[in-house]
């Protein structure tokens, strides 16, 4: 598939890096890709790039054009304002997969949930964007364990909200090729809300595990 990866932070990176390794033709879209190519040291993209040669670098306007699958891997707080500079016209009929979070750190650290149970961020895409097919998944988990769920040494679960079943089985298909095991369908893009309300819950673990490589498990 040709996959556009919009955001070229930790997650947008590792989804583009698994997915260029899975033979798909991907393209990571940024703001100014001369500005972000320039930028070095050891955890800059330009240095990531240079180990993952393959991967196109666009603007966030240009990586979407012809894609079957556009990935959201920009923060959830600009993630409205990039899909807009992009234009519903690229984006209508797309299938969207949102791994964002709605994370407010304009007052520091734990950041606030802008986001509730009365609107996910992945709804405001939807009723941003009512001809694009959004689909919420992985943003329940770290970017290393999004790609490389078999590193934990143990299935567990991720899940899927999203009111087109084409596009979730698209989005579940690749979730199976990364290795999840577990892949649980809750409904319509309203039940989005509730994997974006467990990321309080996630953030304390962290604190409380003293890491970010762990992941839930739905037993039943």
């Amino acid at each position: 598939m040709r996959i556009a990866v919009l955001g070229t932070g930790t997650v947008g990176r590792a989804l583009a890096g698994r997915l260029v390794g899975l033979d798909h033709l991907v393209v990571i879209g940024t703001r100014d890709p001369g500005d972000t190519l320039a930028r070095e040291g050891p955890d800059s993209f330009a240095a990531w790039h240079r180990g993952h040669p393959g991967v196109q670098v666009a603007t966030y306007a240009e990586a979407p054009v012809g894609a079957d699958l556009v990935v959201n891997a920009t923060p959830g707080t600009v993630s409205l304002e990039v899909l807009t500079s992009i234009g519903a016209d690229v984006l209508d009929g797309a299938v969207l997969m949102d791994v964002s979070n709605p994370l407010d750190f304009s007052a520091g650290f734990p950041p606030r949930l802008a986001a509730s149970d009365a609107e996910s961020l992945a709804e405001r895409i939807q009723h941003a964007f009512p001809r694009t097919r959004v689909i919420k998944t992985l943003n329940t988990v770290n970017a290393s364990v999004m790609v490389d769920p078999a590193a934990l040494g143990a299935t567990t679960t991720v899940f899927v909200s999203g009111d087109d079943r084409d596009a979730k089985s698209v989005v579940m298909w690749l979730l199976e090729s990364f290795g999840h095991r577990d892949v649980i369908d809750l409904g319509g893009i309203e039940t989005a809300r509730g994997v974006e309300l467990y990321l309080p819950l996630w953030l304390r673990l962290t604190g409380a595990l003293g890491t970010v490589q762990f992941n839930i498990r739905v037993v039943r």
